[in-house]
């Protein structure tokens, strides 16, 4: 599908980069390749690139090494290396210090449900990818392990939470890497990196076995890829309820794989590229949002301007009540484990404030706040029965200089009002749980990667897998990668 990033960093297998993770796995099933030669070409990019791009925060390839040795699951990943994000991903005997100096020494003494299920589909997890302190922020720059870098400009941002993961995949590390999303977490840097990114109808991927949801159910795990396919049939590996759920997503009768093929039916899309909030939005994005319309509507679709219909502004309140209220006993409990007198002093000063105000609320602000969740997905549910889709610019802004979106040297309201600004559009999706992508559909004036955000109704995830796949087949993206090795390149 492409040619190799840099021919050099092969690790002996010329080919990596000219396939997907589905065509990697099938030459690992016909003979072609081994599972070893495989993690060889993923480390030699990783000691090619991670000195510059420094997207790895916790190695473990010798897991990968046994793993292999002791003969991987039959699936449809065998044999194809793979990235957990640094943050609510449990793997036994690896670190998860969710990009905290208070988490830096916490070991996992078992797999979570996701990681479980990542395996039994054959894929070789090597690495934990950078992430910002708790996954709070818009950038991937945390002060206890140092900032990510993007791989089309390494001046700048790859984005965040999910930043390490997004600039690894960009890379050319592995072809598809495990993200999370509260707000947008693995949208806006799939975005910025020019990939694939993919949010899931909630619960149709299990946080279990500990947790049953997080911050209210808005954070969604999944991942950020160069091709639908693979995010489509990793979702059919991972998803499906755990034991003891209280609650699922429905599922139709039909894998999402399937779906990628389908062409979709006419569909009736909404397009809203002005901020919900009033903020300015950069004319990159606007335009190459325009540009999707315009590109659905060339593909039989029928393209309205509209207004979604709900209060951005109080679902901005809400989520900074329930993101502090989430955080607040996770830093307690730690702090007691280690027996520190004070463990704000461990945290980042942005959100060693906003635990400190939520320790202020009244519980009646929580439950007011998850109401206003409650009250985003009525809001979605009646935009839905009018318009298949919501289209809009995936981000505010571009890929931004590092050190623009991250919390050194802000208030708690600096920091915030950064951070709604720079992704307006995404959050709705995660308060109603909604399904939502961004499909790397065009670049700005300067060669950087820009994506156009898509929507459906609770539950269309198939919906949007074929969309996607529709896209893709319209205006491929795979072989549009980043050069590496020198700095400021574009590519």
């Amino acid at each position: 599908m492409s040619t190799p990033v840099d021919g050099s960093h092969d690790g002996g297998f010329a080919d990596y980069e000219k396939h997907d993770a589905t065509g990697l796995a099938q030459l690992v099933r016909a003979g072609e390749v081994t599972a070893h030669e495989l993690l060889d070409a993923a480390l030699a990019r990783i000691e090619a690139h991670e000195p510059q791009l420094h997207a790895l925060v916790h190695r473990f390839e010798e897991k990968g090494r046994q793993a292999i040795d002791e003969g991987l699951p039959v699936g449809p990943f065998t044999g194809v290396p793979f990235l957990l994000k640094n943050t609510g991903f449990e793997m036994a005997g690896t670190i998860l210090s969710t990009g905290s100096r208070l988490f830096k020494d916490a070991v996992s003494a078992r797999d979570g449900t996701l990681v479980a299920r990542y395996k039994a589909a054959g894929l070789v997890i090597l690495a934990k990818t950078n992430t910002p302190e708790f996954a709070l922020s818009f950038t991937t720059e945390p002060e206890a392990f140092g900032p990510s870098r993007n791989p089309w400009d390494t001046r700048l941002s790859p984005g965040g939470s999910s930043g390490g993961s997004t600039a690894a995949v960009a890379a050319g590390y592995v072809p598809m890497a495990n993200t999370s999303d509260g707000a947008g977490s693995t949208r806006l840097p799939a975005s910025h990196c020019g990939l694939f990114g993919f949010k899931p109808s909630r619960m149709v991927n299990p946080l279990g076995p500990i947790a049953v949801e997080a911050i209210a159910g808005m954070s969604t795990p999944h991942a950020a890829s160069w091709s639908v396919r693979d995010n489509a049939a990793l979702l059919d590996a991972s998803g499906g309820a755990d034991i003891g759920d209280p609650y699922l997503a429905p599922v139709g009768p039909e894998s999402y794989l399937s779906q990628v093929t389908r062409e979709p039916r006419p569909l009736r899309i909404g397009f809203t590229p002005v901020s919900p909030l009033g903020t300015p939005v950069d004319p990159d994005c606007v335009r190459v949002a325009q540009e999707a319309a315009k590109l659905c509507e060339e593909l039989g679709h029928t393209v309205e301007i509209c207004d979604a219909g709900y209060d951005a502004h109080a679902l901005k309140a809400a989520w900074r009540i329930i993101v502090g209220a989430n955080v607040a006993p996770a830093v307690a409990m730690r702090g007691q484990a280690l027996g520190l007198a004070d463990p704000l002093s461990y945290l980042e000063s942005v959100n060693a404030e906003w635990v400190e105000e939520a320790r202020g609320l009244p519980a009646t602000a929580y439950v007011g706040a998850v109401n206003v969740l409650h009250q985003m997905a009525r809001s979605l549910g009646r935009f839905f029965q009018s318009y298949d889709v919501l289209l809009s610019p995936t981000a505010g802004e571009l890929p931004p200089p590092l050190g623009t979106l991250a919390s050194a040297g802000k208030s708690l309201d600096a920091f915030y009002d950064a951070f709604w600004t720079h992704a307006p559009f995404t959050c709705v999706f995660n308060a109603s749980g909604c399904p939502a992508m961004s499909v790397p559909l065009g670049t700005s004036a300067t060669g950087l990667p820009v994506g156009a955000h898509f929507g459906a109704g609770f539950g269309k995830d198939g919906l949007l897998f074929q969309l996607a796949g529709q896209l893709e087949r319209a205006r491929p993206w795979f072989g549009r990668r980043p050069s590496l090795g020198r700095r400021g390149d574009h590519g």
